[in-house]
């Protein structure tokens, strides 16, 4: 994730986007892949609050959370929630005891949803910009 840091911050801060500069590129690949998602803004600012479980996103009950545009399957839920942690938006929360099944945002991911934090679901992407973030989601290419 091309993030160079600007200048240090003491330990324990917060960290914001001010601390880091990402590539044009890579604002625009994250963003994408926020965009194209099958997910509302409500579910990246519930997870800019705390950690989110996968099975709170899941089926009706991420639908009647206002978390998804639908009702999606465990398999496809993750398999998107793992693509945005490989675009740098999310990211996996770990416990004393390992990786969890929650997930939370990254410094970026919450610079990108900050934008969205009033919208019910994000801008239109167009066609062509859904297509190639299907390609790279299914070909998995280097980042």
């Amino acid at each position: 994730m091309n993030a160079q840091p600007m200048n240090a911050q003491p330990a324990g801060s917060a960290a914001s986007l001010d601390a880091f500069r990402y590539s044009p590129r890579t604002l625009r690949r994250a963003g994408r892949s926020l965009h194209c998602s099958p997910f509302r803004p409500a579910l990246f600012l519930a997870m800019d609050q705390g950690s989110i479980p996968l099975m709170s996103i899941v089926g009706p009950g991420g639908l009647e959370r206002g978390y998804s545009l639908h009702p999606l399957s465990e398999l496809g839920t993750e398999s998107y929630l793992l693509w945005l942690i490989q675009t740098g938006v999310l990211r996996r929360e770990v416990d004393g005891q390992g990786i969890t099944d929650s997930f939370r945002l990254t410094p970026l991911g919450r610079h990108l949803v900050e934008k969205y934090s009033h919208h019910s679901k994000f801008p239109q992407v167009r066609p062509w910009e859904r297509f190639y973030n299907a390609w790279q989601r299914w070909a998995r290419l280097p980042i």
